[in-house]
């Protein structure tokens, strides 16, 4: 497959040091153990500039290792580009989502962006709250929605594959 055959999502939330990030190692991996490297691609992105080259926050990491996963991006900020350089832009709120939605030129880019939780099918909260300022429990309660709602993604992704780009699976 070549490489422009991939489907490329993007996570955003406000910083890009716990929610998007995990979200971008949970898919990444669901995406490994199915095989998917070679059709979808995944990266981050945060709204604000304010951690630009750090790692996720220790606490996000350190949840996320217990469960099997390896949180390593490094923070960087949206850009006007990002819409032109991938398919989906997956926001993890209403904030997020209007802020995003400002970046946008066209209508085009504006159909790629979706909230995170439009694909879970285990809870039904309408955002992925920032547990920056919460405690375990709710760095816990980010990763149970995030895991759930890119389970969703993953299975919308495959449909997009199976319907629009017969043969690459």
């Amino acid at each position: 497959m070549k490489k422009k055959d991939k489907i490329r999502i993007l996570f955003v939330c406000l910083g890009n040091i716990c929610r998007s990030p995990a979200a971008e190692g949970i898919m990444k991996k669901l995406i490994e153990e199915n095989g998917l490297e070679d059709a979808v691609e995944v990266d981050s992105a945060g709204l604000s500039d304010w951690h630009e080259g750090e790692l996720p926050d220790s606490r996000m990491r350190s949840h996320g290792r217990r469960r099997g996963y390896d949180f390593c991006s490094r923070s960087r900020p949206l850009e006007r580009a990002d819409f032109e350089r991938f398919d989906y832009i997956i926001v993890m709120d209403s904030s997020n989502y209007t802020a995003a939605l400002s970046l946008a030129r066209t209508d085009e880019d504006k159909k790629k962006l979706r909230r995170m939780t439009d694909f879970s099918s285990r809870f039904s909260y309408d955002h992925v709250p920032d547990p920056y300022y919460s405690g375990a429990s709710g760095f816990e309660l980010v990763l149970d929605l995030l895991e759930d709602a890119c389970g969703g993604l993953l299975d919308f992704i495959c449909t997009e594959i199976s319907r629009n780009r017969k043969g690459i699976l």
